[in-house]
């Protein structure tokens, strides 16, 4: 169980953010959610008025995130940078840089930004959960998704590397990896309704079908726990057997 532990989940509205932020509540923790879409007030409120065991932050910037989570109960016990970006197809040579380039800004250095802004916290404490939500993908390479592999890639090189560095101040760190889990941004219901594409998608999967994102939340909720305390440097795949 995770009482009394303070929890910041970013881009909560996306990929596998929200049912991670619940279920961070729902084992005690109090949780902070942050999300670019909410640029109005109004979505914001939508979003507390949903779930009004989740708290909502507009901010865009890392360190007031981390701030404010500090500010409200004195420490930061969980990080969770749940980040997710459109995979591109594309071979290499019909590739547009812009689009390496806005994956990398949106999958490696904003994770490395909030990684950045918590460690302070996280180091005074000598305690902390610092967990990145990447890819399975560079496990095996896709071909013509490479600009999106690369990105994913780099995440996970990230975690391994903070892990080591993290370490002597008891804060672990570690990588959720899945690939394919339910998700609007890379298995739209458009895509999957075909019986064809789907079919196609599925034989992949050893298991079989796509993963839940309520089952990667709680794979979440374990790393985030003391339960984890002996497991730091790993980026785990979450991928019914496929990596």
């Amino acid at each position: 169980m995770l009482r009394g532990r303070i929890a910041l989940v970013t881009n909560v509205e996306h990929f596998v953010g929200l049912p991670a932020a619940v279920e961070l509540a729902a084992q005690g923790a109090w949780v902070l959610c942050h999300d670019k879409s909410f640029t109005q007030s109004a979505a914001a409120l939508a979003f507390a008025e949903r779930y009004p065991e989740l708290l909502v932050s507009q901010c865009q910037d890392p360190a007031e995130l981390v701030a404010a989570a500090v500010t409200a109960h004195g420490r930061l016990d969980i990080v969770v940078s749940n980040d997710a970006f459109p995979a591109i197809r594309a071979a290499v040579d019909q590739a547009r840089l812009e689009d390496l380039r806005g994956g990398l800004e949106e999958m490696v250095v904003a994770p490395f930004a909030l990684a950045q802004a918590a460690a302070p916290q996280l180091k005074q404490q000598r305690a902390g959960k610092l967990l990145f939500v990447t890819s399975a993908a560079p496990f095996h390479g896709l071909a013509n998704y490479s600009m999106y592999v690369a990105a994913r890639a780099a995440t996970n090189a990230l975690a391994r590397s903070l892990a080591l560095e993290l370490a002597p101040f008891e804060i672990q760190v570690n990588a959720v990896a899945p690939n394919f889990v339910e998700s609007p941004t890379y298995f739209p219901p458009a895509l999957m309704d075909d019986p064809e594409t789907r079919r196609k998608i599925l034989k992949n999967i050893p298991l079989g079908r796509l993963g839940r994102p309520d089952e990667a939340a709680a794979l979440i909720a374990f790393l985030a726990s003391d339960r984890s305390d002996f497991i730091t440097g790993h980026v785990m795949p979450f991928a019914g057997g496929w990596a």
